[in-house]
């Protein structure tokens, strides 16, 4: 899992860099009305790591196989009002979450990550859901940059 912790932290450096370097204006943009913003992509991936900094570490101490229960995505990001608000502080917030997800992923044992997850009938482990994790927030990081 080192390699994924390393990687999510250069998923971090690279997205910190970009909506720092990057206007308002072009943050704002949709592309259609019924696309997210570059601000509403880093709301969405800020729900992704709460909800999944959740799944990290209940599945610690709840029943196996651990029942994964989807989120709400697009009510999340209305909910929360990204296109509003101010970029340094949902910026700040995706940074800190992330750097408690790599702390628990530091944290897992091979015991831990072997732990099974339900979804829909599918099961797999920990170690899956955490890919799967990085792996997201690299398509939405994609997503973001071009």
């Amino acid at each position: 899992m080192i390699d994924t912790q390393k990687k999510l932290q250069q998923l971090l450096d690279k997205g910190f860099e970009y909506f720092s370097k990057t206007s308002e204006l072009k943050l704002s943009e949709k592309p259609s009305l019924s696309q997210w913003s570059k601000k509403e992509l880093l709301g969405h991936l800020i729900d992704s790591g709460i909800n999944n900094l959740q799944r990290f570490t209940e599945i610690q101490f709840k029943p196996k196989p651990y029942q994964l229960i989807n989120y709400n995505q697009n009510e999340l990001v209305i909910a929360n009002n990204y296109q509003q608000a101010n970029t340094k502080n949902i910026l700040a917030f995706w940074i800190a979450i992330n750097t408690r997800i790599i702390s628990v992923i530091a944290a897992q044992t091979e015991t831990t990550l072997s732990y099974a997850i339900e979804l829909d009938k599918q099961t797999a482990d920990l170690r899956f859901l955490i890919i799967d994790y990085v792996d997201h927030l690299k398509h939405h990081l994609n997503q973001i940059e071009n």
